[in-house]
């Protein structure tokens, strides 16, 4: 009777035991899939104006193309056609914000990164509402990557930290060996640069910021803002019936993206000489789909 009894105990044992193991199978295999948000950086990309033309640098100008460590973006949006106005699409991502500054501003030291190559942000596509989406909208905050620059007749390279949103308040940042102290709002085209234990810090001209946007015509965007437009190559469908994660890769364009005045025309940007900066945008958008 002992014998019998010990067995039903086991047989319990081993049944709840594959329960558990069931269980966690079915949770696994029933995961919900999602919308995965990927940056790249692409200094062969087309070189876009404003408008989403094709366009070359400024006479007296000169540029290069950075390397961008991680950048940061402050809004995405998707947006069904060209005629969707600014707001009023899929909004699928608004970072944190803040009046800590006074006005109302991108809250910097909350802010998301992500580096070339990897997530920014990963959304249950249970979130997004089904549809068809032609276009996404990108509103860029930070960039932060390498320059080439001439000191006393060194060539360098440092790094560089470019607030491109529209407003950013920012208590402190560090760039390699040197800690930037703002406690401060600070409009879009703030910039600070650092380089073997040389630092420095400015402002880039109200508006000089680029910001492609092709569908300026039928969907403008606010002046001073960095809200980035790019189309998918085909249509982005969300049916609601998805069983694996759909991949957009946003691909920006950073090629000759920082650009300067030239006082020394030689190509090279010498802020000792008084080369000023004055566009530090990304140059394009193009959002690529995978599953």
């Amino acid at each position: 009777m002992k014998y019998f009894q010990i067995l039903i105990v086991i047989g319990l044992l081993f049944t709840y035991s594959c329960g558990e193991d069931i269980d966690d199978n079915l949770r696994l295999d029933s995961s919900e899939p999602n919308l995965v948000i990927k940056f790249k950086f692409d200094s062969n990309q087309q070189r876009l104006g404003n408008l989403g033309q094709p366009v070359s640098v400024a006479p007296g100008n000169a540029a290069q193309s950075p390397g961008i460590n991680k950048m940061s973006a402050n809004y995405i949006e998707l947006a069904p056609t060209s005629n969707t106005p600014l707001e009023t699409g899929e909004i699928i991502y608004v970072g944190e914000e803040t009046t800590s500054g006074g006005t109302q501003a991108i809250d910097f030291q909350n802010a998301l990164f992500a580096g070339n190559n990897q997530t920014f942000l990963t959304i249950p596509l249970s979130d997004i509402t089904s549809g068809d989406y032609e276009w996404v909208r990108v509103s860029l905050a930070y960039q932060e990557g390498t320059i080439d620059v001439l000191i006393n007749n060194q060539d360098i390279t440092g790094t560089l930290g470019s607030f491109v949103g529209y407003n950013s308040y920012i208590t402190s940042f560090d760039l390699n060996e040197s800690t930037f102290d703002i406690n401060a709002n600070k409009l879009q085209g703030f910039w600070a640069f650092e380089a073997s234990g040389f630092s420095t810090q400015g402002q880039a001209p109200e508006g000089a910021t680029t910001v492609p946007n092709p569908i300026f015509d039928s969907s403008p965007i606010p002046s001073g803002s960095c809200v980035v437009t790019g189309e998918f190559e085909n249509v982005l469908s969300i049916t609601g019936n998805e069983t694996e994660d759909i991949e957009i890769t946003l691909s920006f364009s950073i090629n000759n993206s920082f650009e300067w005045t030239e006082v020394n025309a030689d190509g090279k940007y010498e802020p000792n000489a008084g080369e000023q900066v004055v566009d530090m945008g990304l140059r394009g958008l193009i959002p690529l789909v995978s599953n």
